[in-house]
């Protein structure tokens, strides 16, 4: 459970460095009723990206273990290989794209007429089908073959690490007062020309880290086979 946690939390802290989500919020931040807004519009990303994620581990995926109820251990080992090197290889297409990406303009949505709570959901909900970080964690927990409820907790978990940019926006707006503006708007201009690039080496320490848990745990246990193979043939020499 704890090598799941560590999947989970080192993906969930990588992917919540995204503009698509970062640059609404800090929108809503200069407006009209801040604190209010961007806590409606974090309750909104968290809530669609939770739903979503549990839609998907409790429909197919509690289909694929009633096909395969128990992996076993390599084959969990092996999905957490599968996942960290998707990880790597996202991070190197970001860092080959970080140039063009950082002139992008960081979202500013349209929200005159709209609710923080719609404009969340609806940001989300466009996202959700080409969220890969995520898809890459469902498939983990998945693949670890335990109970749906420690699922959907470790999906909690992969959520609140996703907000808590949106989180650390929120409480900058509560505790800097008067100086929210100017702390905010410095924090934009520095996310605006590295988002890219912070992406990326998040995406590629937390792919390092993922594949070396299932690698690391696929050669101890080839190491441990070997052991076992080793001992039966001493035994065998031995009785002959």
């Amino acid at each position: 459970m704890l090598r799941l946690i560590g999947i989970v939390v080192s993906i969930g802290l990588a992917d919540s460095l995204n503009a698509t989500t970062i640059g609404p919020a800090l929108y809503l931040a200069t407006g009209e009723h801040p604190r209010e807004r961007v806590l409606e519009f974090t309750t909104a990303v968290f809530g669609v990206y939770l739903l979503g994620g549990a839609a998907i581990v409790l429909g197919p995926g509690q289909l694929l273990l009633a096909l395969i109820p128990h992996p076993s251990r390599n084959v969990r080992d092996a999905i957490e290989v599968v996942v960290g090197l998707a990880m790597i290889v996202a991070s190197l297409l970001l860092w080959l794209h970080r140039d063009r990406l950082a002139k992008r303009e960081l979202p500013q949505p349209d929200a005159e007429g709209k609710s923080s709570w719609i404009l969340g959901a609806s940001i989300t909900a466009v996202e959700l089908p080409t969220a890969f970080p995520y898809f890459f964690v469902i498939a983990a927990i998945v693949g670890s073959g335990i109970d749906p409820v420690p699922q959907l907790l470790l999906l909690v978990l992969f959520n609140v690490c996703f907000v808590l940019p949106l989180i650390v926006i929120l409480l900058t707006l509560w505790l800097a007062g008067e100086r929210a503006d100017e702390r905010l708007a410095s924090f934009r201009a520095f996310l605006q020309r590295n988002w890219p690039v912070l992406l990326s080496v998040a995406a590629l320490v937390a792919g390092i880290f993922v594949t070396f848990l299932g690698a690391s745990a696929l050669a101890a246990a080839k190491h441990n086979r070997l052991g076992h193979l080793a001992r039966s043939v001493r035994h065998l020499l031995h009785l002959h």
